[in-house]
């Protein structure tokens, strides 16, 4: 199994652990949108309480990567995941969340699914 297989695998094991239904699919589609940074702790890793951080999930996923517009409802949509994972949980795996994302969005078709 490459590293990028086991790297799905375990965002998938998160997501069952947490009853997150999941279209492996899709979340391999999206991991692999993250390039090499799912290799790297500290941005593989999505800070939930870094206003910094989330305005970065905010304006280059949302808004750039899935095209949608910017809004509050951007934000209540994060701060949803983000709860839906567990505020308390320390890993937020940045792929879980952007999967979460594009399904909240419906914009599979940005990965061609």
């Amino acid at each position: 199994m490459s590293k990028f297989d086991e790297k799905v695998a375990m965002y998938k094991k998160f997501m069952d652990d947490k009853d997150i239904p999941c279209n492996t699919e899709l979340l391999a589609a999206v991991t692999k949108g993250l390039g090499p940074s799912i290799y790297k702790k500290d941005a593989e890793i999505v800070s939930g309480t870094d206003t910094k951080e989330l305005e970065t999930v905010k304006n280059n996923f949302l808004v750039k990567k899935l095209g949608l517009s910017s809004g509050p409802e951007l934000d209540s949509a994060i701060d949803g995941v983000l709860e839906r994972i567990g505020k308390s949980d320390r890993n937020k795996y940045r792929a879980v969340v952007y999967y979460m994302l594009t399904k909240k969005f419906n914009k599979e078709s940005v990965y061609g699914i």
